[in-house]
């Protein structure tokens, strides 16, 4: 036992460390630690190594060759650094090791997870009677709550999908925007619905569904709505859209997983008027509040059928009807809603209103830094995204290598209709306006260097990289 403990003590005193650096060290790492990682091409070891000697291979290889997305000049994906509470709660659930699947499994994981739905149902201002499954990511949530409500469409026509599935069955239409994210066509397909058979809703230049151009809909159509597109930060016209789909019986699906969040600040609410009317969200945790990687929600404001579509009582392991292993698509699972917990209550409505609202100010002082530095910024930053070009897709590649070279900042390329685009997101709560003074400098002189001549693109790869945020 003590040769656990002080492997665990070893690891806490390696990971403050790290975090001891994050305020300086690169944000992207260099060639010679990229180049470092082959040491990881082992051959399966035969015998056990010795205590300690994994961890150190890690310090050694692992450490410089990381991501420091959990530092404050990190603006590639929508990704927030993890807040201290939610991270050492992750740290403590890492040391209990609960199968957090029902009550009987972990009594306290679920209660925390059942403490943890009602505070987000709060702080979003969503219908208390929903309920939430704390899953993997928007994408697996997506999937949950998608798969729920063709169940339930097909249902409400006397079809029942659980005993004799698709064939033959009434035909559900999805219904998405052009703009959709990638993660729901990735739903979408693997449920079956057919990317050739997605009807897609026009947008406009925002990248919002245009409400008198929607497609048609009826009782047997899912129409998905976004809080906060990913290039734009944009935000669908809830308040029109929603309740026409409702008239016409359809259920409404939000892909909030990082604009959600815009419901906690107020000054930002009211780009969600209208989005309490729907039948289901999806968010992330991991993105705008902060919490540890790998925590989601799958909101249903019908519980019932979120849970019968997802139920895997067995006969061995009967649970709640609510139970989390009957909300997500895991059976077992470690409480994902317990960091999602712990930063609620460490921040309170106050903090997490402050934190949003601060980033999204930030982005402002973000594109009218870049302005001044003669980068065009594409959107009118409503939240917290700032889409951005130098005019071409070479300029804005030699850019990216540029910065990425240098390691002060890091941000990552896009498109926005079918043209070269780079976008910065910010997300972390470890973000100070020195960091955005420090990254508009940054951009400022790679701007420069790359309209005083050709740019050598020794390694365009470290630029261009693409993410499912």
């Amino acid at each position: 036992m003590s040769d656990e403990l002080a492997l665990l003590a070893e690891a806490d005193r390696l990971a403050a460390d790290y975090l001891h650096s994050v305020a300086e060290r690169r944000v992207f790492p260099t060639q010679q630690a990229l180049d470092d990682l082959v040491a990881f091409d082992e051959e399966l070891p035969t015998a056990p190594s010795a205590a300690g000697d994994t961890l150190n291979m890690l310090r050694r290889y692992g450490d410089p060759a990381s991501v420091t997305s959990n530092g404050g000049r990190y603006f590639g994906f929508v990704i927030g650094a993890s807040l201290p509470e939610a991270a050492a709660a992750e740290r403590l659930a890492l040391a209990w090791d609960q199968c957090a699947s029902s009550y009987v499994n972990s009594p306290v994981m679920a209660k925390i997870e059942e403490v943890a739905t009602k505070w987000v149902l709060e702080i979003l201002d969503l219908p208390r009677e929903s309920q939430i499954g704390f899953g993997t990511s928007a994408t697996a949530c997506g999937l949950s709550v998608l798969a729920a409500a063709r169940r339930t469409l097909l249902a409400r026509h006397g079809w029942n999908v659980d005993e004799d599935g698709l064939m033959g069955a009434p035909e559900i239409k999805l219904v998405v925007p052009q703009t959709v994210h990638i993660t729901v066509k990735k739903a979408a397909r693997l449920l079956g619905f057919g990317m050739n058979r997605l009807i897609e809703a026009p947008c406009d230049e925002y990248g919002r569904v245009i409400p008198e151009q929607l497609p048609a809909l009826d009782d047997r159509t899912i129409l998905v709505l976004q809080a906060g597109e990913v290039n734009m930060g944009e935000f669908d016209r809830f308040a029109e859209i929603i309740p026409m789909a409702q008239k016409a019986g359809a259920w409404v699906h939000v892909d909030g997983a990082f604009g959600l969040w815009a419901r906690a600040s107020t000054s930002k609410k009211a780009l969600t008027d209208g989005i309490e009317l729907a039948d289901s969200w999806t968010t992330d945790g991991h993105k705008w509040l902060n919490t540890p990687y790998d925590g989601a929600m799958a909101i249903c404001r019908h519980a019932d059928e979120l849970a019968v579509a997802l139920n895997s009582d067995a006969v061995y392991s009967t649970a709640e009807p609510y139970a989390q292993k009957n909300l997500v698509l895991e059976f077992s699972r470690r409480g994902r809603g317990m960091p999602i917990w712990a930063a609620l209550r460490s921040l309170g409505r106050e903090g997490v209103d402050e934190m949003v609202t601060r980033h999204c100010n930030q982005a402002q002082m973000l594109a009218e830094g870049l302005r001044a530095k003669g980068v065009t910024v594409l959107n009118r930053v409503v939240l917290n995204q700032v889409l951005c070009t130098l005019g071409d897709a070479t300029k804005n590649e030699a850019l990216l290598n540029r910065v990425t070279e240098e390691g002060e900042v890091w941000f990552g390329p896009s498109k926005w209709q079918g043209e070269s685009v780079f976008r910065l997101s910010v997300s972390s709560w470890r973000t100070t306006d020195a960091d955005i003074a420090r990254a508009v400098e940054v951009i400022g002189r790679g701007n420069q260097e790359v309209l005083s001549g050709p740019y050598s693109q020794a390694d365009s790869s470290r630029a261009v990289m693409v993410s499912e945020e």
